[in-house]
């Protein structure tokens, strides 16, 4: 050990302000610490570490808790940086599963746990369940039951939430709420199977530390730690804080740090009233607020302060820049998608002439089908990027299913494409597949036809369930056969899609809003040949791929949804779609707290950027429900901007352009259920 030194002399408070430096060096008791975006919360946080094990606190009797392994290694890093290296590396820093996994290792016998036990990812998580659902013959009785990664998502909103299955079917997952019996069954059996396997999944790790502090040996665990820090704690579930509350007690060593205005994770379960509630669970707590901002402009945070005000419960602050004075963030009316996305891309060229490389600029929406025009444009412009969150529709299976669709139409001889799309048929499988291309070819054969021509006549060797759905394949293929472009033809297949999707695919809406946007992608085509071959021959590995791989000077431009930015920050941020049912998404207004959640999301945008802000609000969504009958709907900013829109300039932009605009399908505006929920 090394020689403490006063509070007043220690490095590691050097440059903090008086409120960091209050949380830095709050003695024992607990500890809450109000966080504001850009406010400096880690390095508070690891100048708390070293101050602790600078004041005689031994580094393994600290215990540091983050999201993520990464997170904990920079702190521990930083709280090294002015003291022994060594001290650091000693303190339980690690995320809440892993120091679960490390406590367990070592008293699991305790809660009949083997000393050897193996723990479950969540792919070797849903393969136990579709191990589990098939020997209990569930998706052999000619309904549609959840797949195994939808039962394994019920399951861990479950145990994480402590919400009963019955309502947490009804809330969350209403279209499975007639089989609660059967997934009963499923989970009992696979929690059996876990036991006799000697395994434990992810969840499983939080409920076994529990029930350690509830065991024989739960004082022995409590007794490990003198300090307990927490990062994030806004992000936190009813388990965890349990967890806490059983390490710590009312009155212990127990710091937390974290935002109430960015909470914005629910759909993986957590509690926002953990932070909340903090004072009224811990009557002792000390409060300190950090408000003063070190990433925005004072313009930027003028803003993000009038959106956040109105939230409904919150605790109270005033984020307030320490930077001069810079631009007054755009708020800007666009006529439609395309009219946003040119506009845009056109900053996004001005910034970079101006000095502001690629990669310090962002583009961040609610849900990831919301930048699908965008990234149309910035193909076109040569404009490189990366995506982050959200669903890459060309890597998705039932893109690839529908572009196998077009490849019969362009190929009838294409087997591969033929085998995919016939398995799409409910009550068609690879053996039926094969009998029925057989049955192709023997008339091919004998009448000289196509096998596109054949499938469209003939009667077919499939079970009563496929014959609806075949004969809406065959109807899609006749109208795309002479429809005009490929973006037509991919509208004429989209009634098919949408009725095998749904026994297909739990989320069977966000597929379908992902196959808007490829019709939208085949519009700037003529050529339905030249379409398929650039997008089958030589398949992208996301959807940044369209834009051309980047040069090796070249940087990238970062698209991401709003959850996967969370923690980021950029020089130039641009949040698109910012209309009304999109932030915030209608459909999580029915949520508890929905509204609420839907502003702190906006919030956590917003914050993101540092020097420059643009919101962008198309006013006309486009849709095509069924071929030939075009449609659009007109949306009203953000209701979030209320109040808050006096703090930007606004502008518009594609005004002059309305009159001459042709109709084009765009991605659906509404955000759906899965994509809300899992992005």
């Amino acid at each position: 050990m090394f020689a403490s030194t006063t509070a007043e002399s220690a490095t590691y408070l050097d440059g903090l302000n008086d409120a960091q430096r209050a949380a830095a060096t709050h003695g024992d008791g607990p500890l809450l610490v109000i966080a504001g975006a850009g406010s400096g919360k880690t390095r508070t946080l690891a100048a708390r570490v070293a101050h602790l094990i600078d004041i005689g606190v031994s580094p393994d009797r600290i215990l540091l808790l983050t999201f993520t392994r990464r997170a904990a290694a920079e702190m521990l890093r930083r709280a090294g940086a002015t003291m022994d290296r060594s001290a650091p590396g000693r303190v339980w820093g690690g995320t809440f599963h892993s120091i679960a996994n490390r406590l367990l290792r070592r008293h699991g016998e305790a809660v009949g746990l083997r000393p050897g036990f193996t723990v479950l990812d969540q792919g070797d998580a849903e393969s136990l369940f579709s191990m589990v659902r098939a020997e209990l013959g569930l998706g052999e009785r000619g309904v549609r039951f959840p797949k195994p990664a939808t039962i394994a998502a019920i399951y861990s909103r479950v145990v994480n939430a402590q919400t009963p299955l019955t309502p947490t079917l009804a809330e969350r997952y209403p279209w499975c709420a007639d089989h609660a019996d059967d997934l009963k069954a499923v989970f009992k059996q696979y929690t059996a199977t876990k036991r006799s396997q000697g395994v434990a999944d992810y969840d499983d790790l939080l409920l076994y530390w529990r029930a350690l502090l509830e065991s024989t040996s739960g004082a022995v665990v409590q007794s490990r730690f003198d300090y307990v820090l927490v990062d994030e704690y806004q992000d936190t579930n009813r388990i965890q804080a349990d967890i806490l509350s059983q390490l710590c007690g009312p009155e212990g060593n127990l710091t937390v740090v974290g935002d109430d205005a960015q909470a914005i994770y629910s759909f993986r379960a957590a509690e926002v009233e953990n932070i909340l509630g903090f004072p009224e669970a811990y009557p002792e707590a000390r409060v300190v607020t950090l408000e003063e901002n070190y990433r925005s402009t004072p313009e930027i945070l003028e803003a993000t302060n009038a959106v956040i005000a109105n939230v409904e419960r919150g605790f109270r602050k005033r984020l307030r820049s320490n930077r001069a004075t810079g631009a007054v963030p755009h708020l800007v009316t666009c006529v439609d998608p395309e009219a946003e996305a040119e506009y845009v891309c056109d900053v996004i060229l001005e910034r970079r002439e101006h000095g502001i490389a690629l990669r310090d600029q962002a583009v961040l929406f609610r849900t990831g089908h919301h930048s699908d025009t965008l990234e149309i444009e910035l193909a076109r412009r040569r404009i490189p990027f990366v995506k982050f969150g959200g669903l890459k529709f060309l890597e998705a299976a039932h893109v690839k299913d529908l572009l196998a669709m077009l490849r019969i139409l362009d190929n009838p001889g294409d087997e591969l494409a033929w085998h995919r799309v016939l398995q799409t048929i409910p009550g068609i499988g690879p053996a039926t597949a094969r009998k029925v291309l057989a049955r192709l070819d023997e008339e091919c054969a004998a009448g000289g036809a196509d096998r596109v021509d054949v499938f469209l006549d003939i009667e077919l060797p499939v079970v009563a369930e496929s014959v609806l759905p075949v004969s809406e394949l065959r109807s899609g293929l006749t109208v795309a056969r002479s429809a005009d472009g490929p973006g037509a033809q991919i509208e004429a297949l989209l009634p098919f899609c949408e009725t095998v999707f749904t026994r297909a695919y739990d989320d069977a809406g966000a597929r379908l809003a992902d196959l808007t946007a490829l019709s939208a992608i085949a519009a700037g085509y003529s050529d339905r040949s030249r379409f398929v071959t650039e997008l089958i021959l030589d398949p992208p590995n996301s959807t940044s791929d369209l834009a051309g791989p980047p040069h090796l000077d070249d940087d990238y431009l970062v698209l991401s949804t709003i959850h996967s930015a969370k923690g980021g920050e950029w020089e130039a941020v641009f949040v698109i779609h910012a209309a009304d049912g999109n932030i915030p998404s209608d459909m999580a207004l029915s949520e508890p707290n929905g509204v609420d959640e839907e502003r702190r999301i906006f919030y956590v945008a917003l914050t993101r950027a540092k020097q420059y802000l643009e919101v962008t609000v198309p006013q006309r969504f486009y849709h095509r429900k069924f071929p030939g009958n075009p449609n659009h709907s007109y949306a009203l900013p953000s209701r979030f901007l209320t109040g808050a829109d006096e703090f930007f300039e606004v502008a518009t932009a594609g005004v002059e352009h309305i009159a001459d605009r042709p109709i084009a399908t765009v991605a659906d505006p509404v955000a759906p259920v899965l994509d809300a929920l899992f992005d």
